[in-house]
C-alpha cells in the first residue's frame, strides 16, 4: 500500500512576474474556458531543491559543465591545457559502455544531476590515473582510459534531494531515479492576463536643461491569488532513502515547508512579491494522491473585492464535497492553517492549526509515526 501527503496552498501575489515565456510574459494557460496566469512546476521546484539541499546541508548540481569544471581544477593545480582538457572529456568519456557524449565547448550532451561533493572525487581520480592519461592524450581514438566503475559510482550517487524529485540519465545504466514528489503548475484561481508596463529610467548626469530619459522600454507583469499543489510519495521515498524513516521524515518536513515558504525569485528585485500562502491544506492519504485544483474550474469570482477569501470559500466548497464523494476514506490525517476569517468555513479541510509548522509536523507525524529510537 502506498503513502502519499498531498499539499495544497491559495497564495496571493501582487504585481510581479515569476516564471516567463519565450517573450519576456507571465506564462498562461486556459482552464475552465478563461485565461489565467501560470508558473510552472520546474520554477517553483528549483527554488524548492535549494531550500532542502540548504537544509539538509548536501548539495547536488544539475548541469552540463562536469567536464568543464574537472578541466578548470586540473588548470588551476599546474596542469597543461591540453592534458586537463583530455581529462575532463575522459571524466565523461569513460562513463557507461558508450561513454556520455560531449559538446565542442565540453559541454556534456546531457545534463548530470550529482553530488556537488562529487567534483573533488572526479578530479582526484584524473590526478591518480594521471600517467594514463599523458599516454593516451595523442590518440585519436583513445577510449576509457578511467576507471569506469568509479566515475558511475560518483556520477550515480544520490543525495536527498535527487532521491525527492528524481534523475532521469539513460546514458548510465541504473542512475536513474524516479522522483518521490510531483509538482503541479500553479495557476490563478480566477481569469487573468498579463498587463503592460511602461517605465523609464533617468540618466543622473543630464544637465538641468536636458529633458527625457535615459532609457525606456515596456514589460509584463501579472498578479493574482494562485491555487498550488504538490504530492510526496512517502513510500516511493523511504524506497529511494533505503528505508531510512529518519532521513525521510527530515526530507518530507523540508519539502513541505519550502513548498509553502518558497517564491521563484524572477525579477524580484523590481517586485519584491514576497507573500505567503493564506491557505495551506495537507492531507495524508494511502489509496492515491488527489488536487483539489478543480475547485476553480469555474473562475472564482471577486468577494469584498477580491479573490483571496472567495477562493478559500471555493476550495473548502470543494474539499467537502469530494470528502462525501470519497467517503472520508483512505485519509488517516488532514488539517490546515489559515488567516483568521469567520465569514469562511474551512472545517472540510480538517482541523486547524495555528501555523504552517505545526501544521507540517502533525501532518510528518501521522505519516511516519517516530519510534522511541528515532525520537
Amino acid at each position: 500500500m502506498s503513502l502519499f501527503l498531498d499539499l495544497s496552498a491559495t497564495q496571493s501575489v501582487p504585481a510581479a512576474n515569476l516564471n516567463r515565456d519565450d517573450l519576456g510574459s507571465p506564462k498562461t494557460v486556459r482552464y475552465g474556458n478563461a485565461p489565467r496566469i501560470r508558473v510552472s512546476s520546474q520554477s517553483w521546484k528549483r527554488v524548492i531543491r535549494h531550500g532542502v539541499e540548504q537544509d539538509l546541508g548536501e548539495k547536488a548540481a544539475r548541469t552540463r559543465l562536469v567536464p568543464v569544471k574537472v578541466r578548470e581544477a586540473l588548470k588551476r593545480a599546474g596542469w597543461p591545457a591540453d592534458l586537463a582538457d583530455f581529462a575532463g572529456a575522459q571524466v565523461a568519456a569513460s562513463a557507461g559502455k558508450k561513454g556520455i557524449g560531449t559538446e565542442k565547448d565540453g559541454h556534456t550532451s546531457v545534463l548530470l544531476f550529482l553530488p556537488e561533493s562529487g567534483l573533488e572525487e572526479l578530479v582526484a581520480i584524473c590526478v591518480e590515473h594521471r600517467d594514463s592519461l599523458e599516454k593516451n592524450a595523442d590518440k585519436k581514438k583513445p577510449g576509457q582510459v578511467l576507471p569506469a566503475d568509479r566515475i558511475e559510482e560518483i556520477l550515480k550517487r544520490r543525495t536527498a534531494s535527487i532521491s525527492l524529485l528524481g534523475r532521469m540519465l539513460a546514458e548510465l545504466p541504473g542512475a536513474n531515479v524516479d522522483g518521490a514528489a510531483q509538482v503541479a503548475h500553479a495557476f490563478t484561481t480566477h481569469a487573468a492576463e498579463p498587463q503592460r508596463d511602461y517605465f523609464t529610467a533617468v540618466d543622473d548626469w543630464l544637465g538641468e536643461a536636458d529633458t527625457g530619459s535615459g532609457h525606456l522600454d515596456t514589460s509584463e507583469f501579472s498578479a493574482g491569488v494562485f491555487y498550488r499543489y504538490a504530492t510526496v510519495n512517502i513510500t516511493d521515498l523511504l524506497t529511494n532513502l533505503d528505508g531510512d524513516d529518519k532521513a525521510a521524515r527530515t526530507v518530507l518536513g523540508s519539502f513541505a515547508e519550502h513548498f509553502l515558504l518558497s517564491l521563484p525569485q524572477a525579477k524580484k528585485n523590481s517586485t519584491a512579491p514576497h507573500t505567503v500562502p493564506d491557505l495551506a491544506h495537507l492531507a495524508v492519504r494511502t489509496q492515491r494522491p488527489l488536487s483539489l485544483a478543480a475547485a476553480f474550474e469555474t473562475p472564482v469570482k471577486h468577494s469584498d473585492g477580491g479573490f483571496a477569501r472567495a477562493s478559500r470559500a471555493a476550495l473548502a466548497a470543494y474539499a467537502h464535497d469530494l470528502n462525501r464523494l470519497t467517503g472520508n476514506r483512505h485519509r488517516p490525517f488532514h488539517g490546515h492553517a489559515a488567516l483568521a476569517d469567520d465569514t469562511v468555513d474551512l472545517t472540510p479541510l480538517g482541523p486547524a492549526y495555528d501555523s504552517f509548522y505545526d501544521l507540517i509536523d502533525a501532518a510528518v507525524d501521522a505519516a511516519l509515526p517516530t519510534t522511541g529510537e528515532q525520537a
